[in-house]
């Protein structure tokens, strides 16, 4: 049996897990008070009935593993023949963790690269979809012919799904998933329940709270606002401009819908006044004075203590950490939990933070490896995790434990239920998301619950602690995307433009260019933010960044973008 060979500093701690698809035993651990059992000589087409086939995934972001012995996770592996053991980058980026893995010749049976897909696209380390979408029903419902036509590689055939932003039936959001400027509950309610509809606003608020409030009710030192610079995460200072002028999340420029054309946002007047105000906040003591250094563990760890008030970022980057604590320790109760505000730059315009239906990123997602032993029953393992009853068993867990059914069939869950959701020891013990395998958001097929338990609107009312209820209603809001305010109008066919930049290689001058521009930003966008002249800094940094050569980079775009749109 081949087994993959580890990366970095994880080497002798994850080498062991990458084993192929091979026989195992039958795991133990299932719940015998539920009837989620098998039955007797129930038949398990495709898969051996004397044995789990076990699979191995590695997942180029960092997250928590599950134990062993997973309850859920047996539960669903007796259902379907078949489980997985998934493993998670540490310490590393997604190319280098990718590059060390592809170095080694030898891969888990499932990954999923990130940024770095290319890279296991051009080692010839990927197995193509094609026939098995077609042979495998849930697969295939995932896009229609055309989305499936936006995974093709040069080749002509498709090598991986993304398993995010995929909606089933009704739309059923009630979070913005999505970047924004966010803030606590508590602020606001200190502050009024003020109007906020510009940076200068935001700032304001947070300069006033933390004045009136140097600490936390629980004894922690304020911080008014803290940035991840951090790898990849650099977003969360970098792209911010794109947002504040009106645009959607096109990720790498903005699209000026009148002339079709793409712009830099980084060197656009409202970049310029953006970086300013954090250069002024941050000599004013109210940013970070650790931003500029920390890690993504050291960022959340200081957000979950519920000292930070406020900061720039995706959704899904924090919360469902973060979250959890507030609710195990209780600070959702004193108001810590972040809402979003869709800021802009000036007071009258209107923002696209938040952009309605599903946003499909064809530059990443899940994989099978040229490793894997049994690559048909790898297929069949992603098509079995889509049924219903296994979706249900991934996200809502088992009846009568984690949630309950009311007599019109809409499912519940109580508050020690909710509780225990959140707990890190249950999550490990018992719960078993498979969270980069394909999901469906969205209406369940019993056209009555929502997929996920975080769209059921019943669900998401009852789970608001007080602050947050009490926010909503004075700012009359009905959930995250009200909070946010955005145009509601449909993104264009090109969007979101980052699906292209993600994919560029140094083949290309443009792709050269987007990596040194990367480069540039990452060094010099914290040293603009603390300079103590500010002027000089951002000149010697739009020296800099004209001397990666952007406008190849824009070349590219360019083309892509009149592709999209199909102009010649």
């Amino acid at each position: 049996m081949k087994k993959a060979t580890a990366f970095g500093v994880a080497v002798l701690m994850i080498t062991s897990l990458f084993a192929g698809c091979g026989g195992g035993t039958k795991p133990s651990g299932s719940i015998a008070e539920t009837n989620q059992t098998v039955k007797e000589g129930e038949e398990k087409e495709g898969y051996s009935e004397d044995e789990i086939i076990e699979f191995t995934m590695f997942t180029a972001m960092p997250e928590k593993e599950i134990n062993d012995d997973n309850e859920i996770q047996a539960i669903i592996a007796q259902k379907i023949g078949a489980k997985c053991k998934e493993t998670w980058m540490t310490g590393q980026t997604d190319a280098e963790a990718i590059g060390t893995i592809i170095a080694g010749g030898d891969y888990p049976d499932f990954i999923n690269g990130s940024e770095a897909m290319m890279q296991l696209y051009d080692a010839g380390a990927l197995v193509a979809w094609d026939e098995y979408i077609e042979k495998y029903p849930n697969i295939k419902e995932l896009y229609s012919e055309e989305e499936w036509d936006l995974f093709r590689q040069e080749d002509g055939h498709i090598y991986w799904a993304n398993v995010f932003q995929n909606s089933y039936g009704e739309d059923r959001s009630t979070t913005h998933n999505d970047e924004a400027f966010w803030i606590q509950a508590r602020v606001l309610e200190w502050a009024g329940y003020p109007e906020i509809h510009t940076l200068d606003q935001y700032f304001d608020v947070l300069e006033a709270y933390a004045a009136a409030n140097p600490t936390t009710p629980e004894g922690a030192d304020v911080i008014p606002y803290t940035m991840l610079c951090e790898d990849w995460r650099y977003f969360c200072i970098e792209n911010a401009p794109q947002f504040l002028d009106g645009y959607p999340n096109d990720g790498s420029v903005i699209v000026d819908t009148d002339t079709m054309t793409v712009v830099d946002y980084n060197t656009t007047d409202t970049a310029y006044k953006y970086f300013n105000k954090l250069n002024e906040e941050f000599q004013k003591g109210i940013i970070d004075i650790e931003f500029g250094t920390q890690t993504y563990d050291e960022y959340i760890a200081k957000l979950s203590t519920g000292a930070v008030l406020g900061m720039c970022d995706q959704w899904w980057d924090f919360a469902y950490t973060v979250n959890d604590v507030f609710k195990q320790q209780g600070l959702d109760k004193a108001g810590c939990n972040y809402v979003p505000l869709g800021l802009t730059i000036e007071e009258g315009m209107d923002n696209m933070w938040h952009t309605y239906g599903d946003t499909l990123n064809n530059s990443n997602g899940i994989a099978v490896t040229t490793s894997c032993e049994n690559i048909d029953a790898a297929f069949k393992f992603i098509n079995d995790l889509l049924d219903q009853e296994i979706h249900d068993l991934r996200f809502w867990g088992v009846e009568g434990v984690d949630y309950l059914v009311d007599e019109n069939g809409l499912y519940y869950r109580t508050e020690e239920m909710r509780m225990q959701a959140a707990d890190t020891e249950y999550k490990a013990s018992h719960l078993c998301t498979y969270s980069y395998f394909p999901q469906w958001l969205g209406t369940s097929r019993d056209g009555i619950n929502a997929m996920q338990p975080t769209q059921q609107t019943s669900e998401f009312f009852d789970s608001l602690a007080e602050p947050l209820v009490k926010c909503f209603e004075a700012y009359g809001a009905e959930n995250y995307p009200d909070m946010i305010g955005s145009k509601k109008e449909e993104t264009g066919v090109w969007f979101p433009m980052y699906s292209y930049s993600n994919s560029l290689t140094t083949a290309t001058p443009g792709g050269v260019a987007w990596t040194k521009m990367g480069e540039v930003k990452h060094e010099w966008l914290p040293k603009i933010v603390m300079s103590e002249d500010f002027e000089t800094a951002w000149n010697d940094y739009m020296e800099a960044y004209g001397a990666c050569n952007p406008e190849d980079f824009l070349a590219e775009m360019q083309t892509e973008l009149n592709r999209r749109v199909g102009v010649e």
